[in-house]
């Protein structure tokens, strides 16, 4: 296809890539004078509709996101049977491929990279797109270290690493895919910081956390699976780099973090901590303990050199003023932690400890009634409210600690609220016929709720109004109200009447939802006996269906008089 020219402006010069679903060309564009990417549809997907329609929305979705991190779309189009992208041609190499060539890598990149996938990622959800699909393979990394991910909210092909969902939507690649996205359930913004979590180990450990014979038991594996953490495979891991992945990759949605920016706060006050105390310190080094005054030199000391067989004292370098400064503050704040987390561990910062109740499926009320009758020294913080397909809007999913774990009494305990299955946009239903309107929905989540008929110039069945308005946001499984014609008002165009016969016009009006009236009858010698000679209206004039149409029909010709005869003489 090199060479070729798609909508009079973009030369294809050479293949650069190729996915389950596409293929990659540089191109120049002609019109602006620059080279750009194209990714082209492969001919096996060009006869499914579905596909093609779900292509170009998202194509055209995606392409609203301007961000440094995040690979830009110029154009979405079509030429003959060629669907294609147009995208920023970025000069460097996909993340994938440089874990391949380099393995793991140093910690300070981990982060550096995690960080600005993070923001790109936070700047697609405050616009309302999920990625779904963030691997090593979707993220470009240029030559001068920036990160930048492709494939936004882009339906992926099915292929070997691919699972895919009961209404045949891809739903992620296998080794990098949430929980949720592997049992077909809601998706959204903590699926893609699962996905990302599942990157950074790789990025840390140079290997994916679960793999397998199959996708099903990798999928299986997301589900269910025990994650190895990274320190257990590569050496010098920072603990807390290892929590911020592990928080995650947890199963549960509402213990990840709460949002991408969450996640880039964490890795931003991991970087700060590592200024400050070092590396030595950060990654849990033999002397990570409380740093006494005594423990470095202030210059003044003598130390001792053999020379000559002698030995001849001479004075060290003096420690630079400002570093001898961070030192003494990181060592007083590192001081601080150990008194604190060592007071905690011998109770000093309170009483006994108690095990949390279970307060799942309960609401806030129910909760805290329960440790009022049951006179516990407890109190319940009311955590996130989360999209929940198990368990009531209202109602308890998940608290921190655990039903079953030790609570220091006077202690608190964290509960994430069910808003339900969450909120969607209600689909346009006016226009559309009555049958349709309860697949329309339950395609976007919604149900049909009440149906009423209404008098109205349109065909028995349209949809006049619905209630919520199309484009509305309203609680997921909700019903949608609709208001149908009931078609007594439809126009009907009248049909060509003269020259039939009566059996004639009665069938025709009756096709055309009109009826037939009163029928008179006169002589005509142009139309032969009991052919239509009127009609009340003009063919195709517009009448409300139901009405009646008088017509007149021929007798044939009017006889003449037969001529009298004249009186004989003798009369």
């Amino acid at each position: 296809m090199s060479n070729k020219v798609l909508a009079g402006r973009y030369e294809l010069f050479e293949r650069i890539g190729e996915g389950g679903m596409s293929v990659v060309y540089k191109a120049k564009d002609k019109l602006l004078n620059r080279f750009v990417a194209i990714k082209i549809l492969k001919p096996e997907f060009i006869n499914d509709h579905k596909f093609i329609d779900s292509f170009r929305r998202e194509s055209q979705a995606a392409a609203s996101l301007s961000h440094p991190n995040i690979v830009n779309i110029y154009d979405v189009g079509r030429e003959g049977n060629i669907h294609y992208i147009v995208m920023e041609l970025i000069e460097g190499r996909t993340l994938s491929d440089y874990i391949k060539e380099q393995g793991a890598m140093p910690y300070p990149k981990v982060i550096a990279l995690s960080k600005q996938i993070a923001a790109a990622l936070s700047f697609a959800h405050k616009n309302h797109i999920i990625h779904r699909d963030v691997k090593p393979h979707n993220v470009m990394i240029t030559p001068n270290g920036t990160a930048k991910i492709t494939d936004f909210g882009i339906a992926k092909a099915v292929n070997a690493a691919t699972i895919v969902d009961n209404t045949d939507g891809i739903i992620g690649s296998v080794h990098y895919f949430s929980p949720e996205q592997a049992r077909g359930g809601y998706v959204d913004e903590k699926s893609d910081i699962y996905s990302l979590g599942i990157v950074m180990y790789e990025m840390l450990t140079g290997r994916v956390p679960f793999d397998g014979d199959n996708p099903v038991n990798i999928a299986l594996m997301h589900i269910n699976g025990e994650m190895t953490p990274p320190s257990k495979l590569v050496a010098g891991v920072p603990p807390a780099l290892e929590h911020i992945i592990m928080k995650c990759t947890d199963k549960y949605p509402v213990n990840r973090y709460a949002s991408a920016d969450e996640l880039i706060e964490a890795l931003n006050n991991l970087e700060f901590v590592g200024s400050v105390v070092g590396n030595s310190v950060l990654m849990g080094g033999e002397k990570n303990g409380p740093i006494a005054e005594t423990d470095y030199d202030d210059g003044e000391d003598e130390y001792e050199e053999e020379s000559g067989g002698k030995k001849d004292k001479k004075k060290k370098p003096p420690m630079d003023k400002k570093k001898k400064i961070i030192i003494i503050a990181a060592a007083a704040v590192a001081a601080i932690l150990a008194g604190v987390i060592a007071a905690y561990a011998t109770g000093l910062l309170g009483g006994q400890e108690i095990e949390a109740p279970d307060f799942t499926n309960m609401t806030v009320e129910e909760a805290r009634d329960y440790i009022s009758e049951n006179e516990l020294d407890l109190r319940i913080k009311e955590g996130d409210e989360v999209v929940s397909e198990e368990v009531e809007k209202g109602r308890i999913v998940s608290q921190d600690p655990e039903a079953g774990q030790m609570v220091r009494e006077g202690g608190s305990i964290t509960v994430n609220v069910s808003i339900g299955l969450g909120d969607g946009t209600v689909p346009n239903l006016v226009g559309e016929d009555r049958e349709d309107a309860e697949s329309l929905l339950e395609a976007a989540g919604f149900t049909l709720g009440s149906v009423t008929e209404e008098a109205s110039d349109e065909a028995a069945g349209t949809i006049l109004r619905q209630d919520p308005s199309s484009g509305s946001e309203a609680e997921k499984g909700s019903a949608v109200n609709i208001v149908v014609s009931d078609g007594s008002r439809a126009q009907a165009s009248v049909p060509y009447l003269i020259g039939r016969t009566v059996s004639d016009a009665r069938s025709a009006l009756a096709n055309a939802g009109l009826q037939l009236g009163e029928i008179s009858y006169d002589y005509s010698n142009t139309y032969a006996e009991g052919e239509v000679m009127w009609q009340q209206y003009d063919a195709n004039a517009q009448l409300d269906r139901g009405t009646s149409v008088r017509i007149r029909v021929s007798r044939g010709p009017e006889p003449t008089e037969a001529p009298q005869e004249s009186p004989s003489e003798e009369d």
